[in-house]
């Protein structure tokens, strides 16, 4: 699963994705720095790693990772192929999610490609970019559908989903805020369009708003009230201070954050709030050898979860043995999770739930 990071020049983008993976990629005060995207693969940070880690001194302990990838700024025109737009515009379309990075503070040292900070027509700029650009492609994809009307009239029903999500993004609203049902989405597998993809906006703050959320930033509020019509989030960070914060010895990351008076970093949040986007969910595997949590899509059943370990457990897939991880940090061992007999066995139609610690049993 992929996050593509966008923005317009210059927002933050590199120093984020360079903060989020320790990547350094390069961070310049100049438009289109970055031409081919920077890719990092990121850990999830989980508390219940760490708990289950000093629980049972594993010779390694793995953490769910999703991947980051960093895409050159986008500038107006971008649809029409301006500052290499068509290309930028392809790699958005590879990923399965968006990280909209909007500027929320002023320094002159900063170039601006606008000449003035406005967070809301920042965002608006990309936005009505990637909205010009799924136009045309459902231009093309209602014209497909009328002429494969003249021999099946079953088509007619696809078109008007097709129409519908047309005249929101005339409207200048992006394809994700029309309600569509899960066939009506099936619709567009084969016609993936820039504005359904899933998004989070990240309100990049100045040092000074980093430890709090910044409400007398008027851009930030203005950023908040525009995501809130998408039922998006806004994640505020400051981007340089976490990318230093990145360069810091593990031991070292935690003083700095309680000397800022910043309980959880602005990094951490978005990492969780991005894994989340994507639908995914983790179960956990614990023991002498390896402590991991392993990465699933919300609504997988135990058959295709223990398929993640090894193919053959979900081919000789017997059973699940499961307990909660609420229930063992709240009772302090498996032990006595047993005894208050919260240490479930369940079968092939079991939904497996964030936090879940299994033991998958099979036979081939």
């Amino acid at each position: 699963m992929k996050l593509g990071i966008v923005g317009l020049p210059n927002v933050g983008k590199s120093t984020l994705f360079n903060a989020l993976t320790s990547a350094g990629a390069e961070s310049a005060n100049y438009p289109f720095c970055t031409i081919e995207p920077n890719v990092g693969v990121v850990a999830v940070p989980d508390s219940r790693l760490d708990y289950l880690t000093a629980m049972h001194s594993p010779k390694k302990t793995t953490p769910a990772v999703i991947e980051f990838v960093d895409i050159a700024g986008l500038v107006r025109g971008a649809s029409k192929g301006e500052g290499l737009g068509n290309k930028f515009l392809s790699h958005i379309r590879e990923v399965d999610a968006i990280l909209h990075v909007v500027r929320c503070f002023e320094d002159d040292n900063i170039i601006h490609v606008d000449g003035k900070i406005d967070p809301l027509r920042d965002l608006e700029t990309i936005n009505m970019e990637l909205i010009f650009s799924d136009m045309e492609m459902l231009e093309r994809r209602i014209d497909r559908a009328n002429k494969a009307l003249k021999a099946d009239k079953s088509v007619a029903a696809s078109i008007e989903v097709f129409q519908r999500v047309y005249a929101a993004l005339e409207e200048g609203l992006c394809a994700r805020t029309v309600e569509l049902t899960d066939d009506e989405r099936a619709l567009f597998f084969d016609t993936p369009l820039l504005t359904m993809k899933p998004v989070i906006y990240v309100a990049n703050v100045s040092e000074d708003e980093a430890a709090s959320e910044p409400t007398d930033n008027e851009g930030y509020n203005n950023l908040k009230a525009f995501a809130a019509k998408e039922k998006a989030q806004v994640i505020p960070v400051c981007a340089g201070i976490e990318a230093e914060i990145s360069e810091l010895p593990v031991e070292e990351k935690q003083m700095f954050l309680e000397d800022m008076g910043i309980v959880e970093s602005g990094l951490d949040r978005l990492i969780k709030a991005s894994y989340s986007l994507l639908g995914l969910i983790s179960f956990l595997t614990a023991g002498p050898d390896e402590v991991r949590a392993w990465t699933i899509v919300k609504g997988t059943k135990a058959p295709g979860a223990a398929g993640k370990i090894h193919s053959d457990f979900e081919r000789g897939f017997i059973r699940a043995e499961v307990a909660a991880f609420s229930d063992l940090e709240r009772l302090g061992s498996m032990n006595a999770v047993r005894e208050a007999g919260l240490y479930r066995s369940e079968g092939k139609d079991y939904v497996m739930q964030d936090g879940d610690i299994v033991l998958f049993r099979f036979n081939v």
